[in-house]
This record gives structure tokens, C-alpha cells and sequence, in this order.
């Protein structure tokens, strides 16, 4: 199957029909039957991301923000180490997003991922996001109550109304040039089970290993419900989710992307040309550094 294919089938265009149980987290494409195939079309689209972000930056115009969610083992910092392995480490911003700050939960909870937006000419990646506030605080109300926030805006309707600034959040980032590409890893509870095992029965993995990704495992189902229910509310046409099969680690390295590459594709993204005055100072220049270096 061709990756257009593949994007088509992983972006959520119709969020009020989406189901996270009609999501195969298993499905391969036909990828994974040629792990090597898989790694080799990876390969080209490293090279072309590379391309892509080089005359972003140089351009200066666009930024593009790329959100990961997901459940622990999912995979995320596999496709980011793999994915962004050829892009110049000056025009990439990473940021992991842990549980808040005592200064942090003293504003609003879009503020501290407002704070680490990617500039003009950047690609910014966030490893978690501020999703977490409509799905760990989701199935977690104690997280909530410590955000101390007044008895009245904190009732039934705080997801609806988290969804909505969220949406309006990202609607402004588009229209200020910042581009938002959203991706939930998804992997079914078995493979997350076997990716637990191989942590803790390898010494160099085990330190990866928390007690508490058991104790979340045990709340799988209120996740999914969150996660469905998150997905619904915040898949837009200007910010997309795109649900990614992540059972096969290289099939999820290929699917996200191919959907970066997609969209750096659709800026007309070119290096600034010089013209006029500018353009004959420099050849001006270009004279002058011959007949020097010359003699």
C-alpha cells in the first residue's frame, strides 16, 4: 500500500464517526512483512524531511508544531529518535512534557506549552502535551483539585470547555503560521505488555520502567474512553489527528513520516532569492574574493 494510502486511512477527517475500536493497532499495510523494505522507504523520506527542513528554516516563515499522545511503550521516542534523525539539530525544538510545576499550575494549563511554541522556521516536537489535561487529569480528578482552581468553573462541562480552547488554541496557532500536526500512537494492551516484559528483562532497558505504568495499564479502558472522546472533540481540518497503528515500531517511523513530509510539502517552502541591489553587491563580492584569492 502507498503511504498516501496509508495517511489516508491514519488522519481523522470525520471525527463525529470515530471509534478507537475500529483502529487496528496491529495493522501493517503490508509493511511489515518487509521490515527491511520498511526501514529502506524510511530512509528516503529522512533525506527528503532533511531537504524540507532546511528551506524552512531558511524561509523563516512557517513553523510546525507535532504532537505526540500516547500510552506508556507506545512508542514515542522511537519514531521521534528515528523519524527526526537527519534533521539539523539548530532548526528542531524537543520538549517532554512531565507532570506540572508548582509555577505551572499556577496559570491556565495551556500556558506552559504556549511557553515552548517553536519560532518561525522551526519544527518544535512535543512528547506529551497539553493533551494531558483532557486525559491524565481526565482519569484522574485528584490532578484536578490540585490545579486549585475556583468551584465554579469546575464541573461537567470542563472537558467540553477544554476541548473548545484547545481548538481555538491551535486555530490561532494556524493562523499565525504555526502548522499542528497531532499524533496518537496507538497500541493495543498486549503489545504494551510485551514491550514491559522486554524493559525489565533487559538491564539497559529497565531503568525506562515505572511501577506507576502498571498502575495506568489498570485504568486501559477509562484511557481509551478519554482518549476516543479527545480525538472526537479536537480533530480538526486545520489541526488533524492522525491515529497510527504502533504494534509494528517501523510502520508507525513510516506513517508519521510521511504525514511531516506531506505537509512541508504543501508550503512551497523555497530558499530566499536574492535580487536587485542586493544581488550586485554580492556578485560585486564574488569579484573581489577571486582577484584575492588569485594572486
Amino acid at each position: 500500500m502507498k503511504l498516501a494510502k496509508v495517511l489516508k486511512h491514519c488522519r481523522i477527517d470525520k471525527p463525529n464517526r470515530f471509534r478507537l475500536a475500529d483502529s487496528d493497532p496491529a495493522e501493517s499495510f503490508g509493511l511489515a512483512i518487509d521490515a527491511g523494505n520498511a526501514k529502506a522507504m524510511l530512509a528516503d523520506g529522512i533525506v527528503r524531511l532533511a531537504e524540507l527542513q532546511e528551506r524552512l528554516y531558511a524561509q523563516d516563515r512557517w513553523a510546525v508544531l507535532v504532537v505526540f499522545q500516547a500510552m506508556d511503550a507506545a512508542g514515542k521516542d522511537s519514531v521521534i529518535k528515528h523519524v527526526m534523525s537527519g534533521v539539523n539539530p539548530q532548526g528542531c525544538e524537543v520538549h517532554s512534557f512531565k507532570a506540572p510545576s508548582h509555577e505551572e499550575l499556577q496559570h491556565g494549563f495551556l500556558w506552559r506549552a504556549a511557553i515552548r511554541l517553536p519560532r518561525r522556521g522551526r519544527i518544535g516536537i512535543f512528547n506529551r502535551s497539553y493533551y494531558e489535561e483532557v486525559l491524565v487529569v481526565r482519569v484522574h480528578p485528584d490532578l484536578l483539585a490540585r490545579q486549585n482552581l475556583p468551584p465554579v468553573v469546575v464541573g461537567k462541562s470542563i472537558w467540553k470547555h477544554r476541548f473548545e480552547e484547545i481548538c481555538e488554541f491551535e486555530r490561532n496557532l494556524v493562523h499565525n503560521g504555526t502548522l499542528v500536526l497531532k499524533f496518537h500512537l496507538h497500541i493495543s494492551k498486549e503489545e504494551q505488555g510485551k514491550r514491559f516484559l522486554s524493559r525489565l528483562e533487559e538491564p539497559g532497558k529497565r531503568w525506562k520502567f515505572s511501577m506507576a505504568d502498571i498502575a495506568e495499564r489498570g485504568r486501559w479502558n477509562q484511557y481509551m474512553d478519554a482518549y476516543e472522546d479527545m480525538i472526537r472533540a479536537t480533530s480538526t481540518d486545520y489541526a488533524p489527528w492522525y491515529v497510527v497503528p504502533a504494534d509494528h515500531k517501523h510502520v508507525a517511523w513510516l506513517a508519521v513520516s510521511a504525514a511531516i513530509i506531506e505537509t512541508l510539502e504543501g508550503l512551497n517552502l523555497h530558499f530566499p532569492r536574492v535580487r536587485g541591489k542586493a544581488l550586485k553587491e554580492l556578485r560585486e563580492v564574488v569579484r573581489a574574493l577571486k582577484a584575492d584569492t588569485s594572486g
